[in-house]
């Protein structure tokens, strides 16, 4: 036998030996309790479907399934961390959209900084929402126009998002660029704190995703002005979006989705690729959800993988355009 024969024929097993010890690692997998990493505080929609989908993935795991809050950096702490876990499948980034832009925007995060693309595997996307901008009804604000024609007669007006990169902060951008207005963007650490100064009247507006200010739009205590989606979402039919308010470009969806450290064996990766397809596909989950505004999405990794790198592209170039940086 050739040096190079036996060389093919090494290179060929130690393949081969990689693909069984990765299949051997599924078959025993979950091995011991699998944490769900959320980087935003308690109580946000993500932080509740997160745990939604923990309770409905265990029984099918055989294991605990444990949701951690890490916040802080507008969802880079969190990310960071489960970017450096073990690629073993037990450590699973539960994520909104930020996760792919929030690094463009906090560049100088240093060691909290990660990679959307290269430093994950993308597992599954488990929904879309509506982008919402909200305002206090003290305020005054009852339509788009309101804030539009304050801010450009030099009204000081402050909106509040999820955190610097965020969806909202693109979109809030994004229509100052398009509408000449001026509006501060005043960043917090997830939707929550957000909802709760708006309500409170310490901001007089802020872009939100729906089910968080469901409660508070059916109480009265915030107006909903207009919906970032580029037509109006059946969750609202009565609230236009900013497309039809007179600013068509200014378009934008939010997701929700699962990743896993880079180097996830491909069967794990399948494996939970599968199990949560079908805790998004219980009855249950779809009507739960639906109370959050959210849409149910499914599909493989890569169709989330090509959704992650898509933004971390376009929205890229939108960040630059726009100047975004972390305030």
């Amino acid at each position: 036998m050739s040096k190079i024969t036996r060389r093919r024929l090494g290179a060929a097993l130690a393949v081969a030996g990689v693909v069984w010890s990765a299949a051997g690692h599924a078959q025993r997998y979950p091995e011991k309790p699998i944490t769900i990493v959320v980087a935003y505080p308690p109580g946000s929609d993500t932080d509740v479907m997160a745990r939604l989908y923990a309770e409905k993935l265990a029984p099918r795991a055989g294991q605990p399934v444990l949701v951690v809050n890490r916040a802080g950096a507008s969802g880079m702490l969190g990310s960071s961390h489960v970017a450096h876990a073990a690629p073993d499948g037990h450590t699973l980034l539960f994520a909104p959209s930020t996760f792919a832009t929030a690094p463009l925007v906090l560049r100088q995060a240093g060691a909290a900084g990660y990679d959307p693309v290269a430093d994950f595997t993308p597992v599954i996307q488990m929904t879309t929402s509506s982008l919402l901008l909200v305002a206090q009804p003290g305020s005054g604000f009852r339509k788009l126009d309101d804030i539009v024609d304050a801010s450009r007669r030099g009204q000081r007006i402050s909106y509040g998002t999820s955190g610097s990169g965020s969806p909202m902060h693109i979109v809030g951008e994004w229509l100052n660029r398009a509408a000449g207005t001026g509006l501060q963007h005043i960043p917090y650490k997830g939707v929550a704190p957000s909802v709760t100064d708006v309500v409170a009247g310490h901001i007089p507006v802020a872009l939100v995703t729906i089910g968080p200010v469901r409660q508070y739009l059916k109480a009265g205590k915030l107006t909903a002005i207009a919906v970032a989606d580029p037509d109006r979402t059946p969750f609202l039919p009565n609230v236009p979006s900013i497309a039809e308010s007179g600013f068509p470009d200014v378009r934008l969806r939010a997701w929700n989705a699962f990743f896993a450290p880079a180097g996830t064996p491909a069967p794990v990766v399948a494996w939970l690729n599968d199990k949560l397809g079908q805790v998004l596909a219980q009855p249950d989950v779809v009507e739960a959800l639906a109370a959050w505004s959210a849409v149910p999405a499914g599909g493989s990794p890569a169709k989330l993988g090509a959704r992650v790198a898509a933004d971390y592209r376009q929205l890229g170039r939108l960040i630059d355009e726009l100047k975004i940086q972390a305030d």
